[in-house]
């Protein structure tokens, strides 16, 4: 498993993490199996939200509920959790009081003393971004939580928090798979006349982060498209699956395995975050981590996936 430091943090930090926002029915056993065949793959950063599950901080009290961590157990973990979405309404609140609130929440249930990071959900438009400092200050200063980032924001909005926010924001988690490719579809064919792929979405997101040293995490990395179901084995994506699988039997790996390579090639040095709660699916993904692929085999792929490379 490929590991660096997580700029920003004393971290060290695998490229594939263990999202877990699909555990909240799974037995005790089934939740140690899925975690410990993460750690034998060399996965010990795990992914939660305080909306992820069937109640508020679902899935993170299933987590502590089915793990029972020793504090030793605990330190060889990265916990990261997310705050700011309200699923009943506002829909979204980045306010002082949210933030602290569902901090001390995600603490309770994970039962632990700290989160190593935590991320804002999605953005909220009504964003006071000194509350947020006000938040951000009071957890550091208590030691609630040790590092801040970001969850689906643009350049500008994570520029409108860091104009008050003194902590630096070393995550950016993001919506990114072969098929799903904005934050580089549209940077491989700028200034191309008449082509749907050259019109700028995502504001240089991902060129900003690097920039920024804010590592994107990329969530859904095997979906289509918007929650619409993988592309891994699906007929919509004939041409890349027999890509892929030619790339797995050559590199003796499952087909997984490239899908979450063609991620982890990028030099941006992004983190893959996995969804499934296959421990099958996980081991694969997992020898994704470092495989090398070509500049060829990359953009074979990313072509195959329907972007245009001119």
């Amino acid at each position: 498993m490929k590991t660096f430091t997580l700029p920003g943090t004393d971290l060290t930090v695998p490229n594939v993490v263990l999202g877990l926002m699909r555990i909240q029915e799974k037995t005790d056993e089934e939740v140690r199996d899925l975690v410990r065949t993460a750690r034998d793959a060399g996965i010990s950063f795990f992914d939660h939200a305080d909306v992820y599950g069937s109640a508020l901080h679902g899935c993170e009290k299933r987590f502590a509920e089915a793990m029972r961590l020793t504090s030793s157990e605990r330190e060889q973990m990265v916990l990261q959790t997310k705050a700011g979405i309200v699923r009943e309404g506002p829909y979204f609140d980045f306010s002082y009081e949210h933030i602290i609130e569902s901090v001390n929440g995600s603490l309770a249930a994970l039962g632990t003393d700290y989160i190593d990071i935590l991320l804002l959900h999605r953005p909220d438009a009504l964003v006071e971004p000194d509350e947020v400092a006000r938040a951000f200050d009071e957890l550091s200063a208590s030691g609630k939580v040790r590092s801040f980032g970001v969850s689906n924001h643009t350049p500008g909005q994570i520029e409108l928090l860091r104009k008050s926010v003194s902590q630096p924001l070393v995550a950016n988690q993001l919506q990114l798979s072969v098929t799903h490719a904005p934050l580089v579809a549209q940077g491989v064919a700028a200034n191309m006349q008449g082509l749907d792929q050259s019109i700028s979405r995502d504001s240089g997101t991902l060129d900003y982060c690097r920039l920024n040293d804010i590592t994107v995490q990329a969530w859904s990395p095997f979906q289509a498209g918007f929650f619409n179901g993988v592309f891994l084995g699906s007929p919509d994506y004939p041409e890349l699956n027999a890509v892929i699988d030619r790339l797995a039997k050559k590199y003796d790996v499952p087909a997984i395995a490239v899908a979450t390579a063609w991620i982890t090639r990028h030099p941006a040095q992004m983190q893959v975050v996995l969804g499934t709660t296959s421990p099958e699916r996980v081991a694969g993904a997992a020898l994704g981590s470092d495989l090398p692929l070509t500049r060829a085999e990359w953009y074979e792929m990313f072509r195959t996936a329907g972007y245009t490379v001119p």
